[in-house]
């Protein structure tokens, strides 16, 4: 993510953005609001007549538009991200329409009070952009899951299922086939190769005798499965922080083992909204651990949010927005959307 433009003052900031890549979009899904002006260029259908003999035909044109927000759709799957709502400036005032916003495409966002949440987000984005990319490889004999770490979770890129055993060749074309795919997975920096037993061992030494440059990049751990279950394993025993400390999905794993070990004490933690804002009101909060989605609900409802986190800041504690499109966030999900580790125990 690019800041393009940054002003805060008047009655409406207004905040230009550049999002690159997925992440940003998904990132941009809780930046954008519902009621917020947004300006980006667009396709608008506009009607235009070839010649009288035939009907009007519909065309899309690029358009510059200015819409008041009604709806935001982030879609992972199709790489843009929907946000929909009533023209204000542009063809059609009145009318409704959707930006799919992708990749590339500059997005002004004038916003009448920019929330805490909404800042801390976008220098999110912007030092995500710097970190490495990594892939997380989860193998066993004859299978391989492999996935890209994103900053909303781990995607699953490909999967491969190999023939025969240990025994004969078809081991040896097996991992040449889980190689081949990984060469194709540009600007990769770092490999986590993850798995039960000797076969995540036995890969490693294939790619540095077939494929050494790749094979500097990797690193070894252990998992008792692979797939979805194998990349939340490497996130809980911190494989990727040994790549990259700040990684944000890494902190959100390790975060709430550390919460759900204190509550499993009664030790040094809280959860509710109601029990967390008395945490902060004592000067408490050590890390505030909030869901995307119950954040946004909280600012749709009104309940003072902001304030929570203008307290939580101003004892010097650290806030931790999770991501619900992957497991911690969804653990934090079930335990009201919001908690708190603590400072010292509050009775």
């Amino acid at each position: 993510m690019k800041v393009l433009k940054y002003d805060l003052r008047g009655k409406k900031g207004e905040i230009k953005l550049l999002p690159e890549t997925l992440d940003d979009l998904w990132h941009l899904k809780y930046i954008i609001c519902e009621g917020d002006f947004v300006f980006a260029l667009t396709q608008r259908r506009l009607d235009f007549a070839t010649d009288k003999a035939r009907p009007e035909k519909m065309a899309k044109k690029p358009v510059r538009l200015g819409i008041r927000v009604t709806e935001v759709q982030f879609h992972r799957f199709s790489n843009w991200l929907r946000v929909r709502g009533v023209i204000e400036v542009g063809s059609d005032i009145g009318s409704y329409h959707t930006i799919n916003l992708e990749g590339g495409t500059n997005i002004s966002i004038l916003k009448d009070a920019w929330g805490r949440d909404h800042l801390l987000r976008i220098d999110e984005a912007v030092k995500a952009s710097n970190r490495p990319r990594v892939l997380i490889v989860t193998i066993e004999e004859g299978e391989a899951i492999i996935g890209m770490l994103k900053q909303w979770g781990v995607e699953e890129c490909f999967s491969i299922l190999g023939e025969g055993g240990k025994e004969d060749g078809s081991r040896s074309a097996f991992f040449a086939e889980v190689a081949s795919q990984l060469t194709h997975m540009s600007d990769t920096e770092a490999i986590v190769i993850a798995g039960p037993g000797f076969a995540k061992e036995d890969f490693q030494i294939f790619l540095k005798n077939s494929y050494p440059d790749m094979a500097k990049k990797s690193i070894l751990e252990s998992t008792s499965s692979i797939g979805i279950s194998g990349f939340q394993e490497v996130l809980r025993r911190g494989a990727i922080e040994a790549v990259a400390k700040d990684m944000r999905l890494a902190e959100e794993a390790r975060l709430i083992e550390d919460l759900m070990g204190e509550i499993a004490k009664d030790g040094r933690a809280t959860y509710g909204y109601s029990e967390v804002e008395n945490a902060m009101k004592c000067g408490a909060i050590e890390t505030l651990l909030v869901a995307d989605e119950t954040l946004r609900g909280f600012k749709e409802e009104d309940r003072g949010v902001e304030d929570l986190l203008t307290g939580v800041e101003g004892s010097r504690g650290k806030i931790v927005v999770f991501s619900t499109e992957f497991e911690p966030g969804k653990r934090l999900i079930s335990l009201g959307g919001i908690a708190a580790i603590l400072r010292f125990k509050i009775e």
